[in-house]
């Protein structure tokens, strides 16, 4: 498997024997707000999760582009077409005493797949780790989803099996907050 390697370009990554002018990784602006919102919707069809989708443009360009980003995204372009995006943030490993890199969501549209974009996108993070000296670049899988574990076996992803994801959603969080006086009150305290 060949190893991507940094073009002229810093926003461009080539895979050998690809045409390099064809694909273009690049920093999420506010103007992809759209496009993110729609790869987002996209994906969750595929995952049969559209129903769980409630973000709006206005909450990608609040907490991707605002005054306190709480997450980054990377576009990646074919032949000038939005083709694809990688959406992460930064995690901290109490074991490493480091931070790391979380991707939340990687996605390229089925019409371009096959064309090295999604192990662009990968790659350009990769990347990052190393020019921040970052030791961990983690994510999860869908356990029905074969393509995907396939891929990221290729890369030599470790899928950690003995690992089981836990979430709250709203209601449970609402519940355990007010066994709990709000930050900064003492239990009894009047509001």
């Amino acid at each position: 498997m060949s190893k991507p390697e940094q073009t002229q370009d810093p926003n461009i990554v080539a895979d050998h024997g690809q045409d390099a002018d064809a694909l273009r990784i690049r920093p999420a602006r506010d103007a992809d707000a759209g496009d993110i919102l729609a790869m987002i919707r996209e994906l969750a069809v595929y995952e049969k999760l559209l129903h769980q989708v409630d973000a709006s443009e206005d909450d990608i360009r609040r907490d991707l582009f605002g005054p306190t980003p709480v997450a980054h995204a990377d576009i990646a372009e074919w032949q000038g077409e939005v083709a694809g995006f990688a959406l992460w943030f930064y995690n901290y490993s109490t074991f490493r005493g480091r931070a790391g890199i979380y991707l939340e969501d990687l996605f390229v549209r089925p019409a371009f797949r096959g064309n090295g974009l999604g192990k662009a996108l990968i790659a350009r993070l990769a990347q990052r780790c190393v020019d921040e000296g970052l030791p961990r670049l983690q994510w999860q899988v869908l356990d029905w989803n074969t393509p995907a574990i396939d891929f990221y076996r290729s890369l030599d992803a470790d899928l950690l099996g003995e690992w089981v994801t836990c979430r709250m959603g709203e209601s449970a969080i609402d519940a355990l907050a007010r066994q709990y006086p709000p930050l900064g009150r003492e239990p009894g305290a009047k509001p």
